[in-house]
């Protein structure tokens, strides 16, 4: 019996000592696997973060210098680069703003951490439901985290990087400061980063001065800066706002009375003119004074009521009786006889469809528009306007020169002469003054660049120029004899110091003989070739220019103080059906005098 007994007791040990075994190697089993899941773990966030960007550094990311233009009244008409506003603390800003940002972007921006679980939930229910994406879940600091430090690659480590850098945000920055930076650096279209940027190009006023619809518009920029932009789409951007504001209602931030108010008064001025043209032109100038990388603000020297006018006249007439005459493109300059200043830059019919600019880069014959000059040249040699030249049949060689009506008149005064455009008259006139040198140097001293012909066809206006360096050369004629530089700049803000040139303008034509070719110009438009470009109660001097065939036609003129040069023509020097300078561009001189003289 005993050794029975104790045969049962050692079984009974051994039984009673697995369990513990059994929970050791479960143990054993459950470290290991904690172990190798972190280094899992670990090898997972490395192999996602190795290409990371330090966060640190690229809050200071490099961006493009900013170039700002301003018309004279300091309305922003263009932008180039990034364009930023002062940085902004939270306080800076009516209370408004940011609010209107979290109620439309991120309702749960201060209960989250970086990812709102039930935004991305809530998104995937109306995405299925609308068998489409139509709504996002992500969060203030996640498009912090991928519009700052990362690209738009739709990848799926570019998406685990985001939740990387998200969770990294919310560690090392208030709510505050997070949305601080997504308000100072978010896109919100046409160049502009960040609400006081965007407060500025829009509405002309600080971000610290918005109103709360204009503080609505631009919270509801970020979801498509470029659809929404007010410069883009007014009526968009309008309805974005009274979204903006409905939302921020609904979360309480203002009453439901006070967002129908607000959006009742959401209204955008008229959209500008394009003056696309002028915009590069001006943009050229400025970076050729302008140190590498610097950012800027120019003042310009344009005329947006004028250039509004100006554009919509040529569409008019290009629409309307010039595509009737084949006439597919127009172009226009309007400068300040005294100063050069250009207010006016049409470059063709459309810039958005072709911006090549005709008023500047074009070269063209400008026929007898270039006939002042020679009419100075004469004037400078002792002619005077009531002088006599012979209108009579002449032969250089085997050229012929042949007068537009096909008649000659005789012995006419040179003032006559001019104001009919007679050819004859104009070849004996150069060859009076000295023939082509004489003129050539005549017309460089007021401003013609482009080389000419050295030929007696030059009286005729065979060269070509382009229409800004005409109308510049005719501002001397029209300010008492002083030389003009056409320019864009009155004023540049800048952190690099800009020197700009004020140099005082010479004299290049004596005063008492400009006087007289503008009397003789006034007898062009008084009975002449160029009655179209008539103003009643006003002194309107000027010239008619056709080159052969109908491929060119010009009106340059004064008036009010200011040139103004049109020409007309088709790119691919296709002929005109019979317009001369003083059909239509006499009488689009006329319309454009009138609408901006007003």
């Amino acid at each position: 019996m005993d050794g029975e007994a104790e045969e049962e007791y050692e079984e009974e040990d051994v039984y009673e000592d697995e369990p513990p075994r059994r929970r050791f190697r479960w143990l054993k089993w459950l470290v290991l696997l904690a172990i190798w899941g972190g280094v899992g773990l670990a090898g997972f966030v490395l192999w996602f973060a190795w290409d990371l960007p330090r966060p640190e550094a690229a809050l200071d990311a490099a961006r493009r210098p900013s170039l700002t233009l301003e018309d004279r009244e300091g309305r922003i008409f263009a932008t180039y680069g990034d364009v930023v506003g002062d940085p902004l603390r939270l306080t800076d800003m009516p209370s408004y703003l940011p609010a209107a940002a979290v109620a439309v972007e991120d309702r749960r921006f201060y209960g989250h951490f970086g990812i709102d679980l039930i935004g991305i939930a809530r998104a995937a229910v109306v995405n299925i439901r609308a068998g489409r994406l139509v709504q996002g879940g992500s969060t203030i600091t996640q498009q912090v985290a991928k519009n700052l430090f990362l690209t738009n690659a739709r990848t799926f480590r570019r998406k685990v990087q985001e939740v990387l850098l998200t969770l990294w945000l919310e560690q090392h920055f208030s709510k505050q400061e997070i949305l601080e930076i997504w308000l100072n650096r978010v896109y919100l279209g046409s160049g502009a980063w960040g609400v006081d940027a965007a407060a500025r190009l829009y509405f002309g006023v600080s971000a610290r001065n918005v109103t709360l619809w204009q503080a609505a518009v631009i919270a509801g920029l970020p979801r498509a800066p470029s659809r929404f932009s007010p410069r883009v789409d007014p009526g968009a951007a309008a309805a974005r706002g009274r979204e903006v504001l409905a939302a921020m209602a609904d979360t309480g931030v203002v009453t439901a009375e006070l967002a129908g108010v607000a959006a009742g008064q959401i209204s955008f001025p008229p959209r500008p003119a394009t003056a696309g043209w002028f915009a590069d032109w001006a943009a050229d100038r400025v970076e050729a004074v302008l140190p590498p990388g610097a950012d800027a603000a120019v003042r310009t020297t344009l005329d947006a009521r004028m250039q509004a006018a100006a554009e919509a006249r040529i569409a008019a007439l290009i629409e309307g009786p010039g595509a009737r005459a084949g006439v597919s493109q127009a172009a226009a300059i309007v400068l300040d006889a005294q100063s050069g200043a250009v207010r006016v830059m049409v470059g063709g019919r459309d810039y958005r469809s072709r911006p090549f600019n005709r008023a500047v880069v074009a070269r063209r014959q400008p026929g007898s528009s270039f006939k002042p000059f020679v009419w100075l040249a004469a004037l400078e040699k002792g002619a005077r306007p009531d002088d006599t030249v012979l209108d009579a049949p002449i032969r250089l060689g085997t050229w012929a020169p042949q007068n537009y009506e096909g008649k000659f008149r005789g012995n006419i005064s040179l003032e006559e002469a001019l104001a009919h455009s007679v050819n004859t008259a104009a070849v004996r006139l150069l060859i009076q003054a000295g023939g082509p040198r004489a003129v050539i140097a005549v017309a460089q001293r007021l401003g013609i660049t482009t080389q000419l012909p050295r030929d007696d066809t030059l009286a005729l206006g065979t060269g070509e120029v382009t229409l800004l360096e005409l109308a510049s050369a005719y501002a001397a004629l029209f300010n008492g004899g002083f030389k003009v530089s056409a320019r864009s700049i009155e004023s540049i803000r800048s952190e690099a110091p800009v020197a700009l040139p004020n140099a005082a303008p010479p004299r290049v034509v004596e005063a008492d003989v400009a006087a007289m070719m503008v009397r003789m110009m006034a007898a062009v438009v008084r009975s002449g070739t160029g009655t179209e470009a008539a103003l009643p109660g006003r002194l309107v001097a000027g010239k008619t220019g056709t080159t052969q065939d109908y491929k060119d036609a010009w009106f340059v003129g004064g008036v009010g103080g200011l040139v103004i040069a049109v020409w007309m023509g088709n790119d691919d020097n296709t002929p005109m059906k019979g317009i001369t300078g003083g059909s239509l561009p006499a009488r689009l001189f006329h319309d454009i005098a009138a609408d901006i003289l007003r």
